[in-house]
């Protein structure tokens, strides 16, 4: 008898980064990413120029961990998905949304 083997939880994560006008229009913003690190990580990364996006580079002032943390960690195919729908959220809302691919 074949065992069924278990469900991967995955360690991607998705992760979104409060942005500080970054249209120059007064108005804050979100970058939305997913990684295999901690978003902690990918968010020192951004901000030392590793893999970095230019406006969370530029712009990002902290994490905000209510709008993603009961969400992690995740397979990588569940993180894709989850950082389209997170970014497509809240751009419904009305916010300028960077990311989200």
């Amino acid at each position: 008898m074949a065992r069924k083997r278990p469900a991967a939880s995955g360690h991607h994560s998705v992760y979104v980064v409060y942005l500080r006008n970054p249209n120059g229009d007064g108005k804050a913003g979100y970058y939305v990413g997913m990684t295999g690190l901690t978003p902690e990580a990918r968010f020192e990364n951004h901000k030392r120029g590793i893999k970095a996006a230019r406006v969370v580079r530029r712009y990002g002032e902290r994490l905000v961990p209510r709008l993603y943390a009961h969400l992690n960690p995740m397979p990588y195919r569940k993180a894709v998905e989850m950082e389209q729908w997170l970014a497509e959220s809240l751009r419904r809302r009305g916010y300028v949304v960077f990311g989200g691919h």
